[in-house]
């Protein structure tokens, strides 16, 4: 199941270069338009440290995967879980720009979860979204697996 994971993971990184790739396009063209040096603000921060925390818990997965030891397995646990969080706050500031409008974290997150679900969302990112539940709950089970194991 372990690798199962990992594979999940793969595959859940693919979706994500596709849209960090589309992210740093768009921020260029800003950029050039605009007139700017860099892509600047809370979202430029909230999607590389995402980016990070994603890059970095597949690496402790496969130092899990590796060693067999259940630390990096939950390490990998904690960076994903993290990475999620900053994840939904970028699910939620799509939304936000989807609809125009800014009612508090509790209506803005139902009404991101509710694009996803009515197809208002691009593809890539409503798989992303869904997906990273997969990923999570699967990871979750291997570590509660591989610490009862051990």
């Amino acid at each position: 199941m372990a690798l199962v994971v990992l594979a999940a993971w793969v595959v859940q990184a693919a979706a994500g270069v596709i849209l960090l790739m589309r992210w740093l396009r768009r921020s260029e063209a800003l950029r050039r338009s605009e007139g700017l040096r860099r892509p600047s603000g809370r979202p430029a921060s909230a999607v590389l440290t995402h980016v990070g925390l994603s890059v970095a818990g597949l690496a402790l997965w496969i130092a899990f995967l590796a060693s067999g030891s259940v630390l990096p397995a939950w390490l990998a646990f904690a960076a994903i879980t993290v990475g999620n969080g900053l994840g939904d706050s970028l699910l939620i500031a799509r939304g936000r720009r989807l609809t125009g409008e800014r009612r508090g974290f509790r209506a803005d997150y139902g009404a991101a979860i509710v694009a996803v679900f009515r197809g208002r969302m691009p593809r890539v990112v409503t798989f992303h979204a869904l997906f990273a539940g997969v990923v999570w709950f699967a990871c979750l089970g291997v570590c509660v697996g591989a610490t009862v194991a051990a």
